[in-house]
């Protein structure tokens, strides 16, 4: 595995002046708020990695279904996690949902695309099990 990569990603943080609220800027020039505690206003730090892992799964489960032909009408991926009691709280454990919606959509087809982004793709869930956390995983598959 090579540990080094032309793809470098970017991000500026900058506190607001007041509390812990923040304003990110990533390198596409995406901007958002995050702060402590999170709230509708704002996600926290940690939330944004869960959304990180969902995410980044979420998008090779649809590349994936859509290069094997299956007619996806849409995907959802729900992620929880559980961080350590102590400091500095990481998260222990992640329990990812998937629910795919489309016509006569091959349940065998939608395994392999969690288990190839599961294990080969998506490189936020690889850092995840790197550091240790363990995966639940299940999908549903509803009929359009």
């Amino acid at each position: 595995m090579s540990t080094t990569t032309k793809d470098t990603k970017t991000a500026r943080v900058a506190w607001k002046g007041a509390g812990l609220e923040f304003s990110a800027t990533l390198g596409s020039g995406y901007a958002f708020d995050m702060g402590s505690p999170a709230g509708p206003a704002m996600g926290s730090p940690m939330e944004l990695l869960l959304a990180g892992v969902a995410g980044c799964t979420a998008v090779d489960v649809v590349h994936i279904l859509r290069k094997q032909r299956q007619a996806i009408d849409g995907v959802e991926v729900m992620i929880s996690g559980v961080r350590a009691a102590d400091h500095p709280q990481v998260y222990t454990h992640v329990t990812l949902e998937y629910v795919v919606q489309g016509r006569n959509v091959d349940p065998e087809a939608v395994a392999r695309a969690i288990e190839l982004s599961e294990t080969r793709y998506c490189s936020a869930s690889a850092m995840f099990r790197q550091a240790g956390v363990t995966f639940d995983t299940s999908y549903r598959i509803e009929a359009v």
